[in-house]
């Protein structure tokens, strides 16, 4: 799916505002509350937008450690491994990967002792041959997806007269 502008615009207010609804929305990027409706149900069923969730600081919440692991697995043990990551509560998101390592994974822990006991974990695993990690000390980029979403915006015609040219 492409996205347009309104749909960028879109995105970009229920960033700034999560809690925002849709008439809210039709305010604000001044367009019709059913073509908001229309345009997120949209992004919905398509996948664009996947929840709703709200964003959590681990660290407010008591998990002021993270960490990133890559792993080394056994030959065609992705998914036992992939079971086995899951039912660790510290594997926040895990990811099979190109290079040395068949997995990344990100941690979240209450301590150093909390991370050094998930590492210890996932070193008893069968299927992992090696892990190695790496503590985070601070965020210089947190997650973000709109930087890239606005780099490259469809300029095709909109049906909203609020974006058109």
């Amino acid at each position: 799916m492409e996205l347009d502008a309104l749909d960028l615009d879109l995105l970009t207010a229920l960033r700034a505002s999560p809690r925002a609804g849709v008439l809210e929305l039709s305010r604000t990027l001044a367009v019709a509350r059913g073509t908001v409706q229309a345009r997120l149900d949209r992004m919905e069923r398509v996948g664009v937008i996947t929840g709703y969730g709200p964003d959590v600081d681990l660290a407010a919440a008591g998990y002021p450690v993270q960490a990133f692991a890559t792993l080394e697995i056994a030959q065609g043990e992705l998914e036992d491994v992939a079971a086995e990551l899951a039912a660790l509560p510290a594997v926040l998101e895990a990811y099979a990967i190109t290079g040395s390592a068949d997995l990344l994974c990100r941690l979240g822990a209450s301590s150093h002792q909390d991370l050094q006991d998930t590492l210890l974990a996932l070193g008893r695993s069968p299927t992992i041959a090696r892990s190695t990690s790496m503590v985070v000390l601070s965020t210089v980029v947190a997650p973000r997806v709109l930087p890239l979403l606005q780099m490259h915006p469809r300029t095709g015609p909109a049906r909203a007269p609020a974006y058109r040219d």
